[in-house]
């Protein structure tokens, strides 16, 4: 299938200069959605995986399918303030800004698998924060796993020592 054909590119969004890939397109076809969940799956089967870690917010969409499929716990990692109990956080550069992540201080155990995914890999900061959550709570990244790779904008060299795969490269 080529996935290609389901992003679409949002010129200036969501600020001046950004081309934004919208997977919605995807989202909205049962059958496309299938089957970049089966292959999002492909990817980390070789893999035993505890958890899964989600990304706010669009990494919400595919993490917990990948996990039940897994037969893993689900892990949300979200903005702050977003999250109900006590947390640890992680902050990173965007290529167009700064935010936080935040993780519960129970959700992965030391010497747990962990499986991070997120739609996008663009400069590698997002996914990176993650990572180091992860492993600040005792985990270990097995597999740093995407929809899209932006490759022009090397965010993989900011994830060097991570197994990266992803469904599609720009």
């Amino acid at each position: 299938m080529d996935f290609h054909s389901y992003v679409r590119d949002i010129n200036d969004f969501p600020e001046p200069g950004v081309v934004f890939k919208d997977i919605t397109p995807l989202l909205k076809d049962v059958n496309a959605l299938n089957k970049a969940t089966n292959e999002l799956l492909a990817f980390a089967q070789r893999h035993e995986i505890d958890k899964v870690v989600g990304v706010d917010s669009r990494g919400f969409i595919f993490a917990p399918m990948l996990a039940s499929k897994l037969g893993a716990g689900f892990v949300p990692v979200r903005k702050v303030g977003k999250l109900p109990y006590h947390t640890v956080s992680e902050s990173y550069n965007l290529e167009y800004g700064s935010d936080t992540l935040e993780i519960h201080t129970d959700a992965i155990e030391k010497g747990q698998r962990v499986l991070v995914h997120d739609d996008v890999l663009a400069t590698g900061g997002t996914a990176k924060a993650v990572c180091n959550l992860v492993e600040q709570l005792g985990g270990e990244v097995v597999q740093c796993n995407f929809l899209v790779h932006l490759t022009f904008l090397n965010g993989g060299d900011r994830l060097n020592g991570y197994e990266i795969a992803s469904l599609l490269q720009y």
